[in-house]
């Protein structure tokens, strides 16, 4: 089977599945059109039974798709050190790297969750959530509604996931081990204190949780940043300063912290902040 078949029977496949979609008609999409059809119905699939034929053909379709982006290996990403000579503290375990986080073969990524946890329902949207979730596969989401469903047996059926903590999952079709999934603060009106401390939560309990788990490499994405709306230059600053202080009592259990940006902007703020010059 080549790729085209592959993307024909999939799109196929999810039109069937769904309930909304059934009469949608796509024998005239070109490629792209196919995959963005194939990746919004997997966005706005609810969490529910899937077949195992039906996994079998999206595991497939998501590794031809990671092959096509290319895995960076945690050993292609040099460290500050390495690379700029740096001498930030702990710069032999810290990286900065620009790209595609469901690119990375390492212990784990962190994802930016919203408090229900069950990632983006919005088709194609550019948010990080989204991202992961289309990359990992439908699976992601069944486990975080399980997730979720146990918790709401345990603390009632209103739950929702709290700021600051970290829940990990499995990464499925990514090529890393886990993902640490973490509600960031929504910053509305001006920046408080309040946020502050949040944020700093949200790094200290992923931290907790890479050590709990003996996870020794993880790459956090720009918490709180973009949709969330907590300022880039100050969420950075947070960021390093928790990463730094828990290195300080820590750093036998890490090998690598990663600091990925996507933006050309949040990459100038972390290379002024770690001193790597602009």
């Amino acid at each position: 089977m080549n790729a085209s078949d592959r993307i024909d029977i999939f799109l196929d496949k999810l039109i069937e599945d769904s309930k909304e979609y059934k009469n949608l008609k796509t024998d005239k999409y070109s490629l792209s059109e196919k995959k963005k059809a194939i990746r919004s119905l997997m966005n706005i699939r609810m969490p529910g039974n899937l077949s195992k034929e039906l996994l079998s053909i999206q595991d497939d379709y998501l590794k031809e798709e990671l092959s096509e982006k290319g895995i960076v290996a945690l050993s292609d990403i040099p460290t500050i050190k390495e690379q700029y000579g740096s001498s930030f503290p702990f710069a032999e375990k810290i990286s900065l790297w620009q790209g595609d986080i469901t690119r990375l073969e390492v212990g784990a990524i962190v994802n930016a969750a919203n408090s229900q946890m069950l990632g983006c329902f919005v088709p194609c949207h550019g948010c990080i959530d989204n991202a992961i979730h289309s990359a990992a596969g439908m699976q992601l989401r069944a486990k975080c509604n399980h997730i979720m469903n146990q918790r709401r047996l345990r603390y009632g059926r209103q739950y929702e996931e709290p700021i600051g903590t970290a829940t990990l999952t499995n990464a499925y079709n990514l090529p890393c081990e886990y993902i640490i999934h973490t509600v960031g603060p929504i910053v509305y009106g001006a920046l408080n204190n309040q946020h502050r401390q949040d944020l700093r939560s949200c790094y200290e309990n992923i931290l907790k949780c890479c050590v709990e788990n003996k996870i020794t490499s993880v790459a956090f994405c720009c918490i709180s940043t973009g949709e969330f709306h907590f300022p880039n230059d100050e969420a950075a600053g947070i960021a390093l300063e928790t990463v730094s202080d828990f290195l300080k009592n820590n750093s036998n259990h890490m090998e690598r912290i990663i600091f990925n940006v996507f933006q050309d902007g949040d990459r100038e703020i972390y290379r002024e902040k770690l001193g790597l010059g602009v």
